[in-house]
């Protein structure tokens, strides 16, 4: 059976590469909706996450829709770096929060240059 372009075979079912490229939509939205929306550091962070990893949906289907690796490897190379950037990111929140209680971005205007 042959599959066309948009179609991706996933185990043993085909799929339609429009369904991930929707999907990926739908989170990066949420995503960026979190960001401008909730005014939590840690929930803004796994907003920041949402968002990086429905690129990363986008890099994977067009890499297997295209039979190129290149944007799979792209796609490893940006979690890695998202990784590293959650464990800074946490690891300063973490320190904020041992000295005093936040709630609020706002409220973390004192570390302005």
């Amino acid at each position: 059976m042959a599959l066309d372009a948009g179609t991706l075979q996933i185990g043993g079912e085909s799929i339609e590469s429009s369904w991930f490229l929707i999907l990926a939509a739908l989170l990066f939205s949420i995503g960026s909706v979190g960001i401008l929306v909730r005014r939590n550091p840690l929930v803004i962070l796994v907003c920041i996450e949402l968002m990086l990893n429905a690129v990363n949906l986008t890099l994977v289907t067009f890499s297997r829709q295209l039979q190129n690796l290149d944007g799979q490897l792209f796609a490893l190379m940006s979690l890695t770096v998202a990784a590293a950037e959650a464990v800074v990111g946490l690891g300063i929140l973490v320190d904020i929060f041992k000295l005093r209680e936040l709630e609020d971005v706002d409220d973390l205007s004192e570390l302005k240059g």
